[in-house]
């Protein structure tokens, strides 16, 4: 299999490693021929719109949305998830418009207010660590939006097919869990065997009725 990684700044090198664990070797992408033949592409955390400029000079915007046109697996973080938005906020900017989704960005403040927090997933049993950095927050989901885990009352990873969304960084932790997901989309083309999407289902509920259970 072969992950690329958007390779421009921000945390790219630690996509990679965590990739490296799962004994994948990234492909670091800088120009639309790195493109070619990988199974899947990795949007890290960084500055979007530092990013979203060099994606726009490269011509990679177009050849991203034609990778996920055509089924392409494609995992974002942080900044990775502001530019697949379908709507930025705070302040306004384009994006790719992959994800239907309605982001804020640096919705947590600044670096100094950044936070771990644990949170139930409907991918795992037990919470998962999460890093949030400057985090942009999900404001509103489309229909065609599954919501994997919150935080706060908002989504915090999110899937749309073949689109993979995390508002935090997840290559910054031990945990595996949201790599593991990627790399089965990417090989799969987002295809699940029967149950398994029903499963997920089923543990997101018992997550949230924990998460009602600990507010009230």
């Amino acid at each position: 299999m072969r992950i690329g990684v958007l390779a421009v700044q921000g945390d790219y090198e630690a996509h990679g490693r965590m990739l490296e664990r799962l004994h994948v070797k990234p492909v670091w992408v800088r120009r639309r021929a790195d493109l070619a033949g990988v199974d899947g592409v990795i949007l890290p955390g960084g500055e979007s719109t530092t990013m979203l400029k060099f994606l726009e000079e490269e011509g990679l915007e177009s050849a991203l949305s034609e990778f996920a046109a055509g089924g392409g697996a494609i995992l974002g973080t942080c900044a990775g998830t502001i530019l697949l938005a379908r709507e930025v906020r705070h302040p306004e900017q384009h994006s790719m418009g992959l994800l239907d989704a309605e982001v804020s960005r640096n919705a947590y403040g600044r670096q100094i207010a950044s936070e771990v927090r644990h949170e139930l997933c409907s991918l795992k049993d037990a919470p998962m660590e999460m890093v949030f950095i400057r985090a942009p927050i999900i404001e509103s989901v489309g229909p065609s939006v599954e919501v994997l885990a919150s935080c706060g009352g908002k989504p915090v990873l999110v899937r749309q097919e073949n689109i993979l969304a995390a508002t935090f960084h997840p290559e910054l932790t031990a945990d595996t869990t949201v790599h593991e997901l990627f790399l089965r989309m990417a090989s799969s083309a987002g295809r699940e065997a029967p149950g398994v999407r029903q499963e997920r289902l089923e543990r997101h509920a018992r997550a949230a009725a924990v998460r009602g259970k600990s507010g009230a």
